[in-house]
């Protein structure tokens, strides 16, 4: 029987077999590829979709919580999202070759800074079967190749979805190792993979905090880091509460399985009782539970005194923890403190306020007057994204096509010799 450690590098050498040819695709190649890819997933949408409910029959049978069972889950119009989302790619501007920089030396050596594809990417990831489509248009837009490894949670929908897209390759007459997807679910087999550094150039996992903190320890592969999301909203004593309270609940409720969703709520001391009711009773219907701190159970007779641990909490779910602050600066404090770096909102009619929140609160994405669901590669115009980086090397924030590459230098020279 073949190992799981030689399948893995069976798959390693034949990324690096294709990844020369990738980086040899004109840009038409590519779009028309990508564009009957997205053809094709919309043709076969009712075999993932039966693929799908193999999953969520299984998730639901293991309790799975609805906000992880949300984003698990596909439907035609998510198929659909993910077909346009490939063609919003295909379109995007092709950077491979881009000319950064340019410069000539006084003893005439002309340098050029030049865009080029990372190699071999690799990606994993949990629950999002969309991920598999957006991270091979994307990965394959930037000329590089994709090894990935999806959770056992979504392994019939993925296993469906990169069928089609190798189909479509091959269809192209583009090797379909340009996307290879590891189907042993095993954790040893994931394991073994972070450690695949002589065949991948770079390692992205998108999914829970410990999935994450596994990846950073264990890999021997270089890490892009993407983080969970523990995302707050600041209601400023100068807020619109209209918009505070339409905010927080798009935030919390739109979707609450994400990590761009509204976990923290910090409400300024000036307006906590005119606002909490309201907010309390624009989330009944949702029946988002609230966990608070004394101020707040004071208001509201129904919520759950919260803990310390709730305040650094990514729910994942529909709960809500709440604190009261007396001034600005101790809710820049309170969220510096709790966040995850990645996105943070203040509503407020005060300018001057906004931009001291925009200044110094430290995350990816910080917004004024805006729900923090719009941390998103398409949201952005980006197409897709393969992740929401919350490190400060290399990427920070959702990564697009750009943030799969990296850069060499091209020198030109007439003979000159170093003396």
């Amino acid at each position: 029987m073949e190992t799981g450690n030689r399948r893995l590098t069976q798959m390693g050498e034949q990324a690096v077999a294709v990844k020369g040819l990738l980086q040899r695709l004109s840009s038409q190649e590519k779009q028309k590829a990508l564009q009957h890819a997205a053809g094709k997933l919309t043709e076969q949408a009712g075999e993932i979709l039966g693929a799908n409910a193999q999953d969520m029959d299984k998730a639901r049978a293991a309790g799975m919580k609805e906000g992880l069972l949300d984003r698990l889950l596909l439907t035609r119009e998510r198929i659909e999202a993910m077909a346009r989302g490939l063609c919003q790619v295909a379109m995007l501007p092709d950077c491979i070759g881009e000319i950064m920089e340019e410069w000539e030396r006084p003893n005439g050596l002309r340098i050029r800074k030049v865009r080029v594809p990372l190699g071999v990417v690799g990606i994993i990831y949990e629950a999002r079967p969309n991920v598999t489509a957006d991270a091979f248009g994307l990965c394959f837009q930037a000329g590089n190749a994709v090894i990935l490894k999806g959770g056992s949670d979504a392994i019939c929908s993925n296993r469906a979805i990169v069928k089609v897209l190798r189909e479509a390759m091959e269809e192209c007459g583009i090797p379909g190792d340009v996307l290879q997807l590891i189907m042993d679910t095993d954790r040893a087999v994931t394991v073994e993979f972070m450690r695949l550094k002589d065949y991948v150039d770079v390692l992205i996992p998108r999914g829970s905090a410990g999935l994450i903190k596994s990846v950073v320890e264990n890999s021997t592969i270089p890490v892009i880091e993407t983080g969970v999301g523990n995302c707050h909203v600041y209601v400023d004593k100068e807020a619109d509460l209209d918009m505070a309270m339409q905010i927080v609940y798009n935030a919390k409720t739109q979707r609450t399985g994400v990590c761009n969703a509204c976990e923290s709520l910090v409400v300024h001391e000036a307006v906590r009782e005119a606002f909490l009711p309201m907010l309390r009773k624009a989330l009944a219907p949702k029946q988002v539970e609230l966990r608070g701190d004394e101020r707040v159970c004071s208001v509201l007779a129904d919520c759950v005194p919260a803990t310390e641990e709730d305040y650094g909490r990514e729910y994942l779910d529909t709960i809500l923890s709440l604190k009261t602050v007396d001034s600005l600066e101790e809710a820049i404090r309170h969220i510096n403190h709790y966040n995850t770096g990645h996105s943070e909102c203040i509503v407020t009619r005060d300018s001057k306020a906004a931009e001291q929140f925009l200044d110094q609160v430290d995350a990816v994405c910080v917004y004024w007057n805006a729900s923090t669901r719009f941390t998103d590669g398409y949201e952005f115009g980006f197409g897709a994204e393969i992740g929401i980086s919350t490190q400060k090397l290399h990427a920070r924030g959702p990564m697009g096509l750009k943030e799969l590459t990296t850069y060499k230098y091209a020198i030109y020279g007439s003979g000159q010799v170093r003396e």
